[in-house]
């Protein structure tokens, strides 16, 4: 199976995987799933990663997330967001005979970026990203949600003269009304969390520094230099933060990335090794088992 189609998502592999009759969309910037079969998400049940934004609702029914490697429950009446380069996976679909329906929206980076939102800034002032990727609703929230997502509907599906123009706007007055959502809902779980804004921040940025350069760099002391601190005192707002070391949260993003080409794609574990930057085969393999507790070729027989 070629690497592409189970580890990086675009909108047209998004649609894929559902009817037609169940998407809508705008060419490769911006799509709408209404999804009310459960076994469509078996299609994310490996990790994967979209180049975008996704925004799901969760309208019964409830489903087990990962967002980086950390698990999350999206339960009826509750918003999922996240943000491009995330590493995504659906761990666990209730097998209730009770219906499970989702509206999902996936926009490209491109799409946002032309909402004229300054998303970089939102982003840093409403949410905790990593921390809190799912929130619940308020019943004034769901009534506001439904009648966007009606008119959004109807738009894409209209044929007016200016519909990109139209549905792009709509979208961002919706995104704003998600963050809006958000940045209530994480004010309301601050207090209970034993943390520091400053180590909050710092770790958001760590995070995405080791998404970006985990297959290059395994070593504390080169996401401290860009983020200008030490190791130590990155190490230590990294434990604070999240209850796990910096070296743990890299080598998991590695070993994760390890398990995807090896399962996953038609690579020899040789060219695996160079991909991930170790010296050699058997570095790679000591590394691989000491944190799984099987070798690399045993773990791709498995």
């Amino acid at each position: 199976m070629e690497i592409s189609t189970t580890y990086n998502l675009s909108i047209s592999k998004i649609k894929d995987f559902f009817p037609p009759s169940q998407v809508i969309g705008l060419g490769e910037g911006f799509c709408m799933i209404d999804v009310r079969a459960s076994e469509r998400l078996k299609s994310f049940e490996y990790p994967c990663r979209f180049d975008g934004v996704l925004v799901v609702y969760c309208i019964s029914g409830r489903v087990k997330v990962s967002v980086n490697l950390k698990e999350f429950e999206a339960g009826e009446g509750s918003l999922f967001i996240t943000v491009p380069n995330n590493i995504l996976k659906v761990c666990d679909i209730p097998d209730d005979g009770k219906e499970h329906r989702y509206v999902a929206l996936a926009m490209s980076q491109e799409f946002v970026s032309d909402m004229k939102l300054d998303f970089k800034r939102v982003i840093g002032e409403a949410m905790m990203w990593a921390e809190h990727p799912v929130v619940r609703l308020q019943e004034t929230d769901k009534a506001m949600l439904a009648k966007y997502m009606e008119l959004m509907a109807g738009i894409v599906r209209s044929d007016m003269e200016y519909k990109d123009e139209a549905v792009m706007s709509m979208a961002s007055s919706m995104f704003c009304l998600y963050i809006s959502i958000w940045k209530r809902g994480v004010s309301q779980m601050k207090e209970s969390l034993p943390v520091t804004t400053r180590s909050k921040m710092v770790f958001e940025q760590f995070l995405r520094l080791v998404t970006e350069y985990h297959t290059m760099h395994r070593n504390v002391g080169f996401y401290a230099d860009k983020l200008c601190l030490t190791p130590k005192y990155l190490s230590k707002l990294i434990k604070t933060a999240s209850g796990r070391s910096a070296p743990e949260w890299i080598d998991s993003y590695v070993i994760l990335e390890s398990k995807n080409l090896l399962k996953y794609s038609d690579m020899a574990i040789k060219e695996i090794v160079y991909r991930l930057n170790f010296p050699n085969q058997s570095v790679f393999y000591k590394f691989f088992k000491a944190r799984t507790g099987m070798t690399p070729s045993e773990y791709r027989n498995s």
